[in-house]
């Protein structure tokens, strides 16, 4: 994994809201594509503009946008066996935390889901991946998209296991132990196709924060004793990839909603970092979590470890100015070591293929905000004009 050694390195969490052209022919809704061959040709289209105009916005380890996929999470139940998806029986969103009650009738009117519930994914039968066409699709379009652009490296995200089937219930495996590992041992055949392509892996995991609320109302052992399950059965699946090929993203959840119920970082980061990668992306830009800087005041980061916090956010429209990126640059380079920060993006800006967070001409004025603020942060911190 490349490293900030003469300049601040940029990047981002890596959903991209997807073009028209991909979603005539498939989306989350409509289901998989029936025309495979012009779905495939569309993707390879797709994914070679993305990442070239990643690069001409300044952006230095760059990914496919997601665009092989139809989520950040979701996809994987199409992708492994033994869950069933029933319509009928809804849950209630727990990982919503209070804000769902809080705030019932804004919940109610931006995200209308949340007061009916969501279908259930039940694990009906033994987990294990069986889709490697779309994931190879996936991979071969990214790889075959870098040829000739100028960047410093790729990633591919993967969910992990804490944040895989989020809505779901087990009805097959005995104990929560043997489900748990069960979903890391299908995922683990995904982060191994993704290192074995030379791509680096991100695992996504919204969720191990995002049932912060919901667990510490029973008690704070029992949300302990559930995440601490779920970074085992992580570390587990990524058993054999090098540290420095894998990174951990972890966010709050891109909804907007008020995130008043959001788990502090100060009482999960050494459950992050407990995970077995070379860097961390953590929210660190949106006003519900700018201030948790203060947390590497205190908390040091492991030797030979990267911090990839959000110095851009997909939760406002307003464009951040680059000073101001580059302000929130030079204040973590300061507690950790420049040459440990890559500056990045707080969340993806499109949580699902239909779902999008901000209009993507705001999205590219971001990443160019980025990309200037890096630039300008490199100057200080080296004392020199940045390249």
């Amino acid at each position: 994994m490349k490293r900030s050694t003469d300049r601040i390195l940029t990047t981002h969490v890596g959903s991209i809201p997807r073009p028209p052209e991909l979603l005539e022919l498939a989306n989350f809704n409509s289901g998989p594509p029936k025309d495979l061959a012009l779905y495939n040709e569309r993707l390879h289209a797709a994914v070679a503009k993305v990442v070239r105009r990643q690069a001409e916005a300044g952006i230095d380890i760059v990914n496919d946008g997601e665009f092989g996929k139809e989520s950040w999470a979701n996809y994987i139940i199409k992708r492994v066996s033994g869950f069933e998806v029933r319509p009928d029986q809804l849950r209630q969103l727990d990982w919503l935390g209070s804000d769902a009650e809080r705030f019932k009738e804004y919940v109610a009117e931006a995200f209308p889901r949340a007061a009916s519930g969501t279908p259930t994914e039940a694990c009906v039968g033994p987990i294990a991946y069986r889709d490697h066409e779309s994931l190879n699709r996936a991979i071969t379009a990214l790889t075959d998209g870098l040829k000739g652009v100028a960047v410093e490296e790729a990633f591919m995200t993967a969910v992990a296991p804490a944040s895989t089937a989020y809505d779901g219930v087990n009805e097959f495996y005995p104990t929560e132990r043997e489900y748990v590992f069960a979903i890391a041992d299908a995922l683990r055949q995904e982060y191994l196709a993704i290192h074995k392509a030379g791509l680096i892996v991100q695992v996504d995991d919204a969720v191990l924060a995002n049932m912060y609320d919901a667990l510490v109302r029973q008690s704070p052992a029992r949300y302990r004793e559930w995440a601490e399950l779920r970074i085992e059965a992580l570390n587990h699946a990524l058993q054999g990839i090098p540290e420095d090929r894998v990174r951990y993203h972890l966010c709050f959840g891109s909804w907007h909603l008020p995130h008043i119920s959001d788990a502090p970082l100060e009482e999960i980061v050494d459950l992050i970092l407990r995970v077995k990668a070379g860097a961390y992306s953590i929210e660190a830009a949106n006003p519900r979590h700018e201030h948790e800087w203060r947390v590497w005041e205190t908390v040091k980061l492991p030797e030979g470890k990267i911090l990839i916090p959000g110095v851009i956010t997909h939760h406002i429209i307003t464009v951040e100015h680059p000073r101001l990126v580059a302000d929130r640059i030079i204040r973590f380079a300061k507690l950790v070591g420049r040459e440990n920060v890559i500056a990045g993006s707080d969340c993806g800006f499109a949580q699902v293929d239909t779902i999008r967070r901000t209009h993507p001409s705001v999205m590219w004025a971001k990443f160019d905000a980025l990309a200037e603020g890096a630039r300008l942060a490199s100057s200080e911190l080296w004392g020199r004009k940045a390249a």
